[in-house]
């Protein structure tokens, strides 16, 4: 997903000279192309991502179109401040691109790891959050980032992901994409765990359930209209997230559902509230976090023989 998003910004910048892409001293390996081809449109402030937010700011109020890019922490929680009040208070078109959701830095420990950053984004008023499964969901959203004003924040993986589906028809932003369709069971993902998502459906088909599998690539605005739907047709919902548990899809999804005057079982899986004492690769740490396909069929048969 990562390279295909520089890459469509790239392609976009040499028809557009008011895109501007900013790195704090990141993107080594994927942004050389870029840079080197347009080097008045893609700038390394150093490891300052404060001033970054700023800078950016300062572009986007002389009508530039800005790109700040950086691994997840360090571009949303270490300048939360300047992104409220210097991009989301005045509005500004500004995208925020964040590398590494999740466990995707494993490895690298807790500094690393982006498992609040949806709750954080998600109360800043004007800001909207796209957190794409696949590389092909990447593509359409930021195209559409492209073509409209911000402020945005994309959610994305390290690299190296497939693509889900090969259908692009349903990719709209605002709007759940449906990539399993089943009649009894809702799991409601976001990001690259839609994978995990879509392994726990096809084992759950063994057992006779049948299970839907839609991704939210977008977090905000949320597609209400969809999952009021849902609450009236399907026995169960289920939301799965490479993020804590609290604010992030799971949250969003049960207000939703607790402001309606229908009823349905529903079930968040998510991050539990504390830090991972572990380290290691990414599949590792969904295993102990309970991230697992395993884990995901375990929940839902425990729900379903319940509601049956």
């Amino acid at each position: 997903m990562r390279n295909t998003v520089i890459n469509t910004i790239h392609e976009a910048a040499r028809k557009n000279k008011n895109i501007i892409f900013l790195t704090a001293d990141l993107g080594f390996s994927v942004i050389e192309d870029f840079q080197n081809e347009l080097p008045e449109q893609v700038f390394n402030v150093g490891i300052s991502e404060q001033n970054m937010v700023g800078v950016a700011a300062g572009l986007a109020l002389q009508g530039k179109k800005v790109f700040i890019y950086s691994i997840m922490p360090f571009v949303t929680m270490r300048c939360l401040e300047q992104i409220r009040v210097d991009i989301c208070y005045q509005n500004l078109d500004v995208t925020v691109v964040g590398v590494g959701a999740g466990f995707a830095y494993g490895t690298l420990g807790a500094t690393h790891h982006s498992i609040e950053d949806i709750a954080v984004m998600r109360v800043l008023p004007n800001m909207k959050i796209i957190s794409p499964a696949d590389p092909l969901e990447a593509e359409k959203l930021i195209e559409y980032i492209i073509k409209n004003k911000g402020p945005f924040f994309i959610r994305l993986n390290r690299g190296g992901e497939e693509n889900l589906s090969s259908k692009n028809k349903e990719i709209s932003f605002g709007k759940g994409r449906i990539l399993r369709e089943g009649k009894e069971v809702s799991i409601l993902s976001t990001g690259s765990i839609t994978e995990i998502a879509l392994e726990a459906a096809q084992l759950l088909k063994n057992d006779k359930i049948d299970v839907e599998v839609i991704s939210f690539h977008t977090l905000k605005p949320l597609d209400v209209d969809l999952i009021e739907n849902l609450i009236s047709n399907r026995k169960i919902i289920i939301t799965l997230e490479e993020h804590s548990y609290i604010g992030g899809l799971g949250s969003a999804v049960s207000e939703v559902i607790a402001e309606s005057d229908k009823k349905c079982s529903f079930k968040r899986i998510g991050i539990n509230d504390e830090y991972p004492k572990l380290i290691g690769r990414q599949d590792y740490l969904r295993g102990v976090s309970g991230l697992s396909t395993s884990n995901v069929v375990g929940i839902i048969k425990e729900i379903y023989e319940k509601e049956n």
